[in-house]
């Protein structure tokens, strides 16, 4: 009896700067690939955010790490709106108009709390404004939700992968702890494997 895995349903399109695989959005062009599975409905996401955020974007700058963020749709159940999957939805729009990590802070700064409806959809499109994204496309791609089948792309992928919560961290695919001493002690190992 075989065990296969399930199918995941390939999405209708992907963002701009997505991964070879389209589960993600890569930012910066270093050696060591770091994951980091997020949910913008997550308030542990938002403490990674604002405690790893800073060294994170430092190796970027630096071409030290390739990041790669999985914007899932894990928390869903916890807003009345699916706003964890529109959320997500509405980065890969900010990803298209090049605005993905200034929007990616804007949606953690303005993060709504669990239980409610989150953010609508106007609100999406007005954070966008205030990040550079004042392209008609950015507000209509939110609004028709271009990307919600991506998310759940990004979501099922993630699962399949193991991923069993957010934040999860994974340094050249090996999961670490989710914070910026051990992200950075397992990205100088990586580097000084592959230097010596």
């Amino acid at each position: 009896m075989s065990t296969q895995t399930p199918r995941i349903r390939l999405p209708s399109r992907v963002p701009a700067g997505a991964s070879p695989s389209g589960d993600g959005i890569v930012v910066g062009t270093g050696q060591v690939q770091v994951d980091a599975f997020i949910d913008f409905l997550c308030p542990f996401c938002k403490q990674f955010e604002e405690r790893s955020g800073p060294l994170l974007d430092e190796l970027v700058a630096d071409e030290v790490i390739s990041l790669v963020y999985h914007p899932m749709g894990f928390l869903d159940g916890l807003s009345t709106t699916r706003y964890s999957s529109r959320a997500s939805a509405a980065s890969g729009c900010a990803s298209d108009g090049g605005h993905f990590m200034e929007y990616l802070y804007a949606l953690f700064a303005n993060q709504p709390p669990e239980g409610g409806p989150g953010l609508s959809d106007d609100e999406l499109v007005q954070l966008g404004r205030a990040v550079g994204l004042a392209d008609s496309s950015f507000a209509a791609g939110v609004r028709q939700g271009v990307y919600l089948d991506w998310s759940s792309y990004v979501t099922a992928t993630a699962v399949q992968l193991g991923v069993g919560g957010t934040p999860t961290v994974a340094v050249r695919g090996v999961p670490v702890p989710a914070n910026p001493r051990t992200i950075l002690a397992a990205v100088r190992a990586v580097r000084a494997s592959v230097d010596g």
